[in-house]
């Protein structure tokens, strides 16, 4: 049962990242969304990982330098991750309200890179696979 909630945690944020890359073929590109969704992919992954680690309901925070630096008790590894954490970061809330945020292409192609590195991250996707192998 705690396997399928982290399996949902993983595939909500697949579905994130899936639809921001999907949003780039848009004219003109929402930006502000496109970025937004490489933040929510990134933090659901992260929350996954805390959950698979035993903590049952992780903050409710959108700062994924937090997140990461919880997840870096379990394994230093994280630390690689704490530009992109950092970058994504300021996407989590701003972008969703007219503010003094300039978004650019070049910080959209950032944030997906970013977004895809957590994806790919090996200690994130061992998880992902344990879990899917062990939910079916």
């Amino acid at each position: 049962m705690v396997r399928d909630y982290i399996a949902e945690w993983f595939k909500i944020a697949e579905m994130d990242l899936t639809t921001a890359e999907y949003l780039q073929g848009m004219q003109p590109q929402p930006l502000e969304i496109i970025c937004f969704l490489c933040q929510q992919s990134s933090e659901k992954r992260l929350k996954g990982y805390l959950v698979y680690k035993g903590i049952a309901e992780p903050a409710k925070t959108h700062n994924l330098t937090f997140l990461n630096d919880e997840c870096s008790e379990y394994d230093d590894r994280f630390n690689m991750l704490d530009t992109a954490c950092s970058v994504l970061t300021r996407y989590g809330v701003q972008p969703r309200y007219p503010q003094e945020i300039r978004i650019t292409e070049k910080n959209m192609a950032q944030a997906l890179e970013y977004a895809r590195q957590i994806r790919n991250f090996e200690q994130l996707e061992e998880v992902r696979r344990e879990v899917n192998k062990n939910s079916m």
